[in-house]
C-alpha cells in the first residue's frame, strides 16, 4: 500500500493559484512545435500504452466488453506495427476499464485470450460520487471480488466546493483501505471543481491520503482535461514530491514525478 502523509490543513488553506500565470504557461506549452515523423509515431505509440481502454455506457453488454478487450490486446493494426518494426513488442493498452457490474465479463474475455491485461473498474458512485459512503465502499469491494486489480474512484465534488477538505481526506483514506493492495486512482472531475485553486487543493488532499495516481476527469463532465488544469495538477505533484519524496503518477504527463521538469504554475 502506498505511503500516506498526515493531513496538513494549514498548507491547504494557504493555497492560492495564480490563474493568469497558469494561463500564460499553458499558452507557452501549446505554442511548442510538435515532433514529426518517427518522433511523433514514437510518442503516439507510448500514448497508446498509457490508455485505459474504456466503455462506460448505459447499454454496455458482455459483447461490448468482449470487443473492448480484444481491441485493448491489439490496439493498433498489425500491418502498421510491422511497418514500424513494432509487431513483436507486445504493445497493448495499459488496461481495460468498465463498470463494476462488467468486471467479470472482462476477466472472462481476457482469460479466454490468454491475456494478463489488468482490469480497472470505476467505483464510488461514478461519475457523480453522490451516493452514500457505505454504498461507494461496497462498490469498491464488489469490483475487487469480481477480479478488478485497479479501482478508479471519484471524489465527492460537494466536499471540495464547500471546503470540507478533512472530510474528503477521510473518505479517500477509507477508499484506499477498501482497495487493499489493488492499484487505486483518483478522478478529480476538474470541470466541476469551480477554480484552479480547488483543483490544486483536491490534488494535494488525494496525495496526502495515500494516492499515487491522480486523474483529471470522468469524461462525463462538460469540461474535462485542459492544459491549465494539467499544469496545476503537475505543480501539485511536484510540490508533494519535493516535500515527501513519494512518487505520484500524472495521467496527462504520463510520468512519475521523480524529477524537476514538471511544468510550473
Amino acid at each position: 500500500m502506498p505511503h500516506s502523509w498526515a493531513l496538513d490543513l494549514h498548507w491547504i488553506s494557504s493555497v492560492k493559484v495564480n490563474t493568469q500565470a497558469v494561463l500564460k504557461r499553458a499558452q507557452q506549452i501549446q505554442g511548442r512545435k510538435i515532433p514529426k515523423k518517427q518522433w511523433q509515431a514514437a510518442w503516439l505509440l507510448k500514448a497508446v500504452t498509457c490508455i485505459d481502454l474504456t466503455t462506460l455506457a448505459g447499454d454496455d453488454t458482455s459483447s461490448n466488453v468482449h470487443r473492448l478487450c480484444l481491441k485493448a490486446i491489439q490496439p493498433i493494426q498489425h500491418d502498421l506495427l510491422e511497418k514500424m518494426d513494432m509487431h513483436n513488442k507486445g504493445l497493448t493498452t495499459a488496461a481495460v476499464c468498465v463498470y463494476p457490474s462488467r468486471v467479470a465479463d472482462a476477466i472472462i474475455s481476457l482469460k479466454a485470450a490468454n491475456s494478463n491485461l489488468p482490469v480497472a473498474s470505476v467505483a464510488t458512485g461514478f461519475p457523480a460520487g453522490q451516493t452514500p459512503l457505505e454504498t461507494r465502499l461496497q462498490e469498491v469491494r464488489m469490483a475487487l471480488a469480481d477480479g478488478a486489480t485497479e479501482i478508479d474512484i471519484v471524489i465527492n465534488r460537494m466536499l471540495a466546493l464547500t471546503g470540507q477538505w478533512e472530510a474528503m481526506y477521510d473518505e479517500i483514506r477509507q477508499f484506499r483501505e477498501a482497495c487493499g493492495d489493488a492499484h487505486m486512482k483518483t478522478i478529480l472531475a476538474v470541470g466541476e471543481l469551480g477554480t484552479l485553486t480547488n483543483v490544486y487543493k483536491a490534488s494535494m488532499i488525494a496525495m496526502m491520503a495515500g494516492l499515487i495516481f491522480i486523474k483529471t476527469s470522468t469524461g462525463k463532465e462538460a469540461v474535462n482535461a485542459t492544459y491549465p488544469v494539467a499544469i496545476v495538477m503537475a505543480r501539485a505533484i511536484r510540490n508533494y514530491f519535493l516535500c515527501t519524496g513519494h512518487k505520484i503518477y500524472h495521467h496527462v504527463t504520463g510520468q512519475y514525478a521523480d524529477y524537476d521538469e514538471l511544468p510550473m504554475a
